[in-house]
């Protein structure tokens, strides 16, 4: 891919183009992402009583495609043209959506499910194709700034998504919310039509056997890099944490803060507003600190603070960590993405992304998945120490390559 001239003094984060699009996109996105969520969630649990299994394959939807697909969607997303694959699958998305609405209108509300399961295996495609136009129109000194403008972007959802969510689906019912989704997705398709076009060769030519050597490339890519390999240990621990932190949370409300299940989304609300305020102070400071640094800070206040929340019985104190979590915690995120795109090259980072993805979540659905059985077996307190470990254990890895410096890459090979 060929990689813009850059002035001496490149355009102001806001000036830049691509960013302008894809922060519009994605706010489109995130609108009918939170609308379907609650739509689906809502609804199932009032058309099934509130059963447990019927709830929990809503997750199974959203989150088995990244398994499946993501090291595929990675592989193929540096194949094709990035912004013609990004068009195509939020139009294809689109289409789905109102495939799916005609199936739950003439009666089968179980087709709910698809919608989660086939947008999600889109943005397997997507997402990666994402992140090569970032690495390639994103001057490399405003990388991190970027990441915590997309930070702050997900902070403003998770305080707003849930209320949007919730109101629409009470105000006008499943059909229209599921309708919300499929427009917003042609919305965003159009405003992707502003991305500068794509100056990529692709490999157009179907070659035998070049799509698995494409696709172990990528596996190779990661495994040779020291620093990948790293960040690839501490996805894995970090997907462990949040994991049993997170499917434990309502218990720390309801056993160790004595509140009824109504008060979590007061704690989920005053974490995404802390993430708000932490993604702008981020994006402040991020060119002075290596995103290794910020990585390894956000991994030690997660450690911190999680740890201390599993030992509260104070509302008051719960509530102020959470607030110092969710300030700090967009130091992970912000890290782990800058990191991926400073150390991989543009043609093969849609593969690293795929590699690296399925880490974090895959241990997360694990971690999640055993909750209940340690739960059963372990105070909460020790769980939730646990999980801190996990987390200091993260900020460890990041030590031996504290003072890696990025490879001066080409844009495109």
């Amino acid at each position: 891919m060929i990689r813009h001239e850059q002035n001496a003094k490149p355009p102001s984060l806001f000036g830049n183009r691509f960013l302008q699009t894809i922060l519009l996109s994605s706010v489109l996105l995130q609108i009918g992402i939170w609308v379907r969520n609650f739509a689906i969630l809502l609804y199932v649990a009032e058309r099934t009583n509130n059963d447990p299994y019927a709830i929990s394959l809503i997750s199974v939807a959203e989150f088995a495609p990244i398994f499946v697909f993501s090291f595929i969607g990675g592989t193929f997303a540096d194949r094709w043209r990035p912004k013609r694959t990004m068009i195509w699958c939020d139009s294809l998305s689109a289409v789905s959506v109102f495939a799916v609405l005609l199936s739950i209108h003439f009666g089968s509300w179980e087709s709910v499910y698809l919608v989660a399961f086939i947008s999600a295996i889109l943005s397997q495609f997507s997402q990666p194709s994402s992140m090569r136009l970032f690495k390639v129109h994103v001057p490399e000194e405003q990388l991190q700034q970027g990441m915590a403008l997309f930070q702050s972007l997900m902070a403003i959802f998770m305080v707003l998504g849930p209320m949007l969510g919730t109101f629409v689906y009470s105000t006008f019912g499943l059909e229209i919310s599921i309708a919300v989704m499929g427009v917003v997705f042609i919305l965003s398709a159009l405003v992707l039509i502003r991305l500068p076009e794509d100056h990529s060769v692709t490999q157009t030519v179907a070659v035998k056997g070049q799509f698995r050597k494409d696709f172990t490339e990528g596996f190779r890519y990661v495994w040779q890099s020291r620093v990948l390999r790293m960040l690839g240990l501490a996805f894995v621990l970090a997907g462990l944490a949040v994991g049993v932190s997170q499917a434990l949370n309502l218990f720390i409300v309801t056993e160790r803060l004595g509140k009824n299940e109504e008060f979590l989304q007061y704690m989920l609300m005053v974490n995404g507003a802390a993430m708000l305020i932490g993604g702008g102070i981020v994006a402040a400071f991020a060119k002075k600190v290596p995103p290794q640094l910020l990585l390894a800070i956000g991994m030690v206040s997660g450690a911190i603070c999680t740890t201390i929340v599993g030992l509260s019985t104070s509302i008051p104190l719960t509530l102020t960590i959470q607030f110092l979590n969710g300030l700090v915690f967009p130091c992970i995120h912000i890290g782990i993405s800058t990191m991926i795109l400073k150390w991989s090259h543009s043609a093969i980072v849609g593969r690293v992304n795929g590699v690296l993805n399925p880490m974090f979540v895959g241990m997360m659905v694990v971690s999640m998945s055993f909750a209940g059985a340690l739960k059963s077996s372990f105070s909460l307190s020790a769980i939730y120490g646990g999980a801190g470990l996990l987390f200091l254990l993260g900020a460890m890895v990041m030590l031996p390559i504290m003072n890696q410096k990025a490879p001066e890459q080409a844009a495109v090979q």
